[in-house]
């Protein structure tokens, strides 16, 4: 691998960019190719880079034909993360849950008394008001973010956040009415019909639910079917990188 491309590759990493490292197999040239930004002057096939975004969302490597060969689409996708806005019974039961699905989990409280590490051992906490929080956490195609609290001056501008990124999956907590109240006041914040179809209220798979600990399942639930059901026509179109001049072989 040229140095070049390790460097941006680790760098992508450290950063937590999603990003594919295509190879083709017959001549070795290698690119990097994002689901967004980083315009490179030098294109892949379309088929290569529509394979590459399906394989970032499906976060699963694979190699696939061209005419000019076959390609090898190593994918180096970012860990999943849960962002909980309210440290309450629920996220309590939901973060180990979280935990064990393989997410990196973070709860955010202002309210210090819930949001303690005796109350969430091993979590990632923020007592910052949501958007503080929310800007500092900057929610990506890899994050849930799911607002469990009820009170609009907590949920509500965490979910403008959320709706402003790249959030897969965004859920509320909250009845039919408690939720038709919510984007009423997210209309007043410029939101509309395209924005509330993201957002997942009442939250959870409807399965019946009672317990706090059953409202997590629904939720965990729910959260696994649109990562991997999704469909990936709405992300934009990958970018590549260009791939740089090869460089000598290292001395042995």
């Amino acid at each position: 691998m040229q140095r070049t491309i390790l460097d941006q590759l680790q760098a992508d990493r450290a950063a937590k960019i999603p990003v594919v490292l295509a190879t083709a197999l017959k001549t070795g040239e290698q690119g990097l190719l994002y689901l967004v930004g980083k315009q490179g002057a030098r294109l892949w096939p379309p088929a290569v880079a529509e394979a590459a975004r399906a394989a970032l969302l499906a976060d699963r490597s694979t190699t696939i034909e061209t005419e000019a060969g076959p390609v090898f689409l190593n994918v180096f996708n970012p860990p999943l993360r849960l962002i909980v806005v309210g440290a309450v019974h629920i996220t309590q039961a939901l973060a180990p849950m979280a935990r064990l699905a393989g997410y990196d989990v973070a709860v955010i409280d202002p309210r210090r008394a819930f949001a303690s590490a005796e109350r969430f051992p091993d979590v990632a906490i923020s007592t910052a008001w949501p958007d503080e929080a929310m800007a500092a956490l900057r929610p990506d195609l890899r994050t849930a973010v799911v607002t469990v609290t009820h009170d609009p001056k907590l949920d509500d501008p965490a979910l403008a956040a959320a709706l402003a990124s790249d959030a897969f999956y965004i859920g509320s907590l909250g009845s039919r009415k408690t939720h038709a109240a919510r984007l009423a006041r997210l209309t007043k914040l410029g939101f509309g019909a395209a924005d509330f179809a993201r957002i997942h209220g009442p939250v959870g798979l409807d399965i019946g639910a009672r317990s706090p600990a059953e409202i997590a399942l629904a939720v965990l639930a729910q959260m696994t079917q649109r990562l991997r059901q999704q469909s990936p026509a709405p992300a934009p179109e990958l970018a590549p990188e260009p791939a740089a001049a090869p460089e000598p072989a290292a001395e042995s």
